[in-house]
């Protein structure tokens, strides 16, 4: 049995393309997810998946990125697939782990997106080390409404954690939101 996995980072993405050539690659099962693939937490339709795999089975992506960021992640991911007996392949690159190739190839190809990624976070840090400099970045925008923190404080008299939980919001944004601390 062949089962796909698409994966897209961020929401205005779409997976249909990847569905599509996984549908072309003769999976019978295709599950897709609209998050980071940088860490293997929250990622709900590949647990699932791994989940259900059997002796014989093959798991199958487009490409490595749509499975692993990080080569732990990624090494983790062939383990559990090894340890049930099932195989993974890659539609867009000559990725089997059914041969030695396949998995030198695999194991390279998943150095390559962990350096992708870091690239991608070195440059960004730089990016706003930049806008720093300048004055232009101030972080983001506050979520949280420090008026209506200091109202439950002072009008209802209610504490720290009442307060984080009516609001939803962890007590440490109470504490700055009432000291004025913007760090």
């Amino acid at each position: 049995m062949l089962y796909g996995y698409a994966r897209v980072s961020t929401i205005d993405q779409d997976p249909a393309l990847q569905e599509k050539a996984l549908r072309a690659a003769g999976c019978n099962i295709v599950r897709s997810e609209k998050v980071s693939g940088t860490r293997r937490d929250g990622r709900t339709e590949l647990e699932l998946l791994l989940a259900f795999i059997r002796p014989g089975d093959t798991l199958v992506v487009t490409r490595i990125d749509r499975l692993a960021r990080s080569i732990k992640d990624l090494q983790d991911i062939m383990f559990t697939l090894k340890e049930r007996g099932a195989t993974f392949k890659a539609t867009e690159q000559p990725v089997d782990t059914k041969s030695a190739a396949g998995k030198a190839f695999l194991d390279m190809l998943g150095v390559f997106a962990e350096f992708e990624t870091n690239l991608r976070r070195e440059r960004q840090l730089e990016g706003i080390a930049a806008a720093k400099a300048r004055g232009v970045y101030k972080g983001r925008k506050s979520s949280i409404d420090p008026a209506d923190i200091r109202r439950l404080h002072g009008e209802e008299k209610l504490g720290a954690t009442a307060i984080a939980r009516q609001l939803g919001i962890g007590r440490a944004s109470v504490y700055r939101a009432l000291t004025g601390d913007r760090t």
